[in-house]
């Protein structure tokens, strides 16, 4: 049996300050991942960056792209760029230090036991998040379990974005159709897992904070997910009574 090849998908934009640390943290957690560093034209150098030091600690590729399009829009490219490749599992996670990467062991070894998709999750026993304010906390919470009870997921952090999919599962899902971002590109991506029967693993994680640069999320990202995940539930409800007439 050969074994399992991993693509790590890292997108990046204006992240010269932290992704020296996250490749060698990556190799160091996992020796022999492939990583795609899934870059938006920084104007910082970090697609240069990204080849200098991947050819150090071997095993990086660079996906350069023109200008800035969005965190979902990255990750669908790089799915399909590892896709097209073979590779068995496709992992995403940010390249700011805020996942650590001593993780992707146990999010690897949760596709090996079965699972489709595999959360590193914060909201699970053993999962942490930093002395967040509370507005913060009740948002990040709250919009978690909104979205769980309007579409229906049994999971605790569906927005989370450290995570890990079987190929044969993304293979299924129409990429092109996923069409939010950010947040709402995570639990869209999650839904869509559900709705065609995978299994969802949540492991713990310990989420921490930015330590350099700044973030690039939104407000304008958090309210797409919302009234993204209002129409999906809407939808879909008014879609299954319709086919019971």
């Amino acid at each position: 049996m050969r074994p399992v090849r991993a693509l790590l998908v890292l997108p990046t934009y204006q992240e010269a300050l932290n992704l020296v640390d996250v490749l060698d943290r990556v190799r160091a957690a996992t020796p022999d991942i492939q990583v795609l560093v899934v870059d938006d034209g920084s104007p910082d150098g970090t697609a240069d960056l990204a080849e200098e030091h991947g050819a150090v600690v071997g095993g990086v590729e660079v996906l350069r792209r023109a200008e800035k399009s969005g965190l979902g829009s990255a990750y669908r490219d790089g799915f399909r760029w590892g896709l097209e490749r073979g590779f068995d599992v496709l992992l995403e996670m940010d390249s700011d230090l805020s996942h650590d990467p001593a993780a992707l062991p146990s999010l690897l070894g949760a596709i090996e036991h079965g699972a489709d998709l595999v959360i590193g999750s914060r909201y699970v026993p053993g999962g942490t998040i930093p002395a967040w304010s509370w507005y913060r906390r009740l948002l990040s919470r709250w919009g978690n379990r909104y979205a769980a009870g309007v579409l229906g997921l049994a999971v605790n952090d569906a927005t989370a974005g450290f995570r890990a999919y079987r190929a044969t599962m993304l293979r299924q899902i129409d990429l092109d159709g996923v069409a939010a971002d950010g947040y709402g590109f995570q639990i869209e991506m999650t839904y869509e897992v559900v709705l065609r029967g995978g299994s969802v693993v949540e492991v713990p994680i310990a989420f921490a904070d930015r330590l350099r640069g700044t973030s690039k999320m939104s407000g304008r990202i958090v309210v797409e997910a919302l009234v993204l995940v209002t129409w999906w539930g809407l939808r879909d409800r008014l879609l299954r009574r319709h086919s019971k007439v």
